[in-house]
């Protein structure tokens, strides 16, 4: 999670408890009335915090999918790449064995 990601949440949340707690001492209301109020605001503020919360994690998980996906993609280059170079080194190897095989039949003819 970024960190402007985090200070948005903190924001939202401080503002929220700051306007709660406002609310409440300059409340005109009954105390049932209040009561309500109080239940309502954090209702809305648990709801607000979750919408950010489901936001932020599906990002993420969209961050982290591309970034497997993106692994997966060099991996497979990588080892693709080793392959090719493992058979040219195999070629490479066996054309150097024929020379010294053909050296060594001269040397005991």
């Amino acid at each position: 999670m970024s960190s402007s990601n985090n200070n948005s949440i903190l924001a939202l949340l401080a503002g929220a408890a700051v306007g709660l707690g406002l609310g409440i001492l300059f409340a005109p209301d009954k105390g049932t009335k209040t009561r309500e109020k109080i239940k309502d605001g954090l209702d809305d503020l648990k709801d607000s915090a979750k919408s950010k919360w489901d936001f932020l994690e599906t990002e993420t998980k969209e961050k982290f999918s591309k970034t497997k996906d993106d692994l997966k993609d060099t991996v497979n280059d990588l080892l693709s790449d080793s392959s090719y170079k493992a058979e040219e080194t195999i070629t490479f190897l066996e054309e150097k064995l024929a020379e010294l095989k053909k050296q060594n039949a001269k040397l005991h003819k």
